[in-house]
């Protein structure tokens, strides 16, 4: 049985909007989003660790290097201006841009990059380990990173490419935080995480202006940006689930973009006056994958079968036209090594023929959780009649974006649908978290889809998956995540299945609106109005 709880939109630009005029637009220094943004659990750079929370980050705080609004493929400089890599003494050295201040207006200083490291080690929050896979502990990270003037010097323990430590630097867990007023602001120990899910404190384009959760997030611009003020005075991404209602919002003028509607409402969108729609690849993969905590799922037949019980083509040609790829492998296509075979096809009678040659008695009652939103409630539900074609039963069940998440993260679920972004722009990102467990304890939290499944990888890819990490030579390393690749289509509880494709609607006045592949690199700061 189908069961789904609808969570409908909070209210419409209410007080955002009480000083816009009365005609059917929205003010030119300001730009009006409608987005579902449910899936914020916490915005505090140190914890912000789903979709949307990225973006904020993305738009409030820097780093010392990252991946720009000007060209997302480029690693820039952002907070520093240069740096030198010693490779042999396994050590960055940054210079930090003169002349930087936070939103407080205090100015930029080495101690807050130090302060802001450590604070995350401290804490221990989801994505403290992207971090941490730098070797940085609480107990050596005040000699992994030391500041002197304006000078940072990072070191890092393990055989890593430079490429890599970059990369893990640019990440957002690496957002550098206005320490004094985070630290003053500290509550029975916290470090402030508190008061920065309600407050920001970097030296972003926009600072937080407002936010109430699955409601409104608002930015407001920093004149004092060292890239230059953005053009928007505000930004306001308007919680509203609801496709449906995006599109009639859209046309009727109220909000400048629509960021999550369904292939049928962007194709009812065609010939509309002051509308376009613009199309941006992802790096988000999406899958279903089942708890090895739950006895009917932990036999290696039932993820086999499942990966012929999905009528990808059907589902990618369809319903989802326009926003989904067939993919079935953990690495997004369009980086390198990324494996795009896709050995699987719908085949229900050989699905049930896997399952009966395993003695796998059917039917196999399974919960599977959802995101409530557009697309992804549509996804279940022919997931749902297509496995029950191989003898798999799925109950769907709904929720929130930060209620699936949060019962992903304690292991209480049975199947989940989901999506996975790299933390960080290198293989290994999407390697750890689909082919290595560390250790499968409950109480030794990672922020991985192997640990959240309760699945412990066999020795040798877990073993593959560290020697790809520290591989010196590139086209080595890259087949190495080839086969890790291979190796989890044929072993692991997982059914990926797509890569997404963004599609953005938008009033035909916005220009300089940046998509990258993940929400880390969603910029707002260039957006002009014409």
């Amino acid at each position: 049985m189908y069961r789904f709880k609808s969570f409908l939109a909070a209210g419409l630009l209410t007080s955002a909007l009480a000083c816009a005029p009365a005609l059917a637009e929205t003010p030119a220094n300001m730009l009006v989003v409608a987005q579902n943004i449910d899936d914020i659990v916490t915005i505090d750079p140190a914890s912000a660790y789903e979709f949307s929370s990225g973006e904020y980050v993305a738009n409030t705080y820097d780093t010392l290097v990252r991946y720009d609004a000007v060209d997302t493929t480029v690693l820039a400089p952002a907070l520093a201006t240069d740096w030198t890599v010693d490779a042999t003494a396994k050590t960055v050295t940054f210079t930090l841009r003169e002349g930087v201040t936070f939103h407080s207006g205090n100015p930029l200083r080495g101690e807050d990059v130090v302060g802001s490291w450590r604070r995350v080690v401290a804490l221990d929050k989801a994505p403290s380990f992207i971090l941490t896979q730098l070797g940085w502990t609480t107990e050596n990270i005040a000699e992994m990173v030391t500041a002197e003037g304006n000078t940072v010097t990072v070191r890092y323990d393990g055989d890593f490419a430079p490429s890599f430590v970059l990369n893990v630097l640019a990440a957002r867990p690496a957002s550098v935080v206005d320490m004094e007023t985070v630290m003053a602001n500290e509550v029975d120990g916290d470090m402030g995480h508190a008061w920065l899910n309600k407050n920001s404190a970097g030296t972003g384009p926009f600072s937080l202006g407002v936010y109430r959760p699955a409601d409104i997030l608002a930015l407001d611009a920093n004149p004092d940006y060292y890239l230059g003020g953005p053009a928007m005075e505000r930004v306001i991404i308007q919680h509203n689930p609801e496709g449906a209602t995006q599109r009639l919002q859209l046309q009727a003028g109220d909000i400048d973009m629509a960021k999550n509607l369904d292939p049928g409402q962007i194709a009812g969108l065609e010939g509309a006056d002051g509308v376009r729609v613009e199309t941006y690849p992802q790096a988000a993969v999406h899958w279903v994958s089942f708890n090895q905590k739950v006895d009917s799922l932990t036999n290696p037949a039932v993820w086999e079968a499942a990966r012929y019980l999905v009528d990808y083509e059907g589902m990618a040609d369809g319903m989802l036209k326009g926003q989904m790829k067939v993919h079935q492998a953990f690495w997004p296509d369009g980086f390198p090594g990324a494996l795009t075979d896709t050995p699987f096809g719908y085949d229900p009678e050989k699905a049930r023929k896997i399952l009966a040659d395993a003695g796998v008695e059917t039917p196999i009652n399974v919960t599977m959780d959802v995101i409530s939103a557009p697309t992804f409630v549509e996804m279940a539900q022919a997931i749902q009649a297509s496995f029950a074609e191989g003898g798999i039963n799925l109950e769907i069940v709904a929720g929130t974006g930060a209620q699936v998440i949060t019962k992903y993260r304690a292991r209480t679920h049975e199947a989940m649908l989901l999506y996975w972004g790299p933390d960080f722009m290198d293989p290994h990102s999407n390697a750890k978290a689909f082919a290595f467990n560390k250790d499968n304890a409950d109480h030794k939290y990672a922020s991985t889809t192997t640990w959240r499944n309760a699945w412990m990888p066999p020795a040798e890819m877990n073993a593959k998956t560290m020697a790809a990490l520290g591989e010196q030579d590139a086209d080595t390393r890259l087949e190495m995540y080839l086969e890790l690749q291979q190796e989890t289509q044929a072993k692991a509880p997982f059914v990926i299945m797509f890569q997404a494709i963004k599609q953005v609607a938008m009033r035909d006045t916005i220009k300089g609106f940046v998509n990258g592949a993940t929400s880390d690199y969603v910029f707002y700061r260039l957006v002009t109005k014409e």
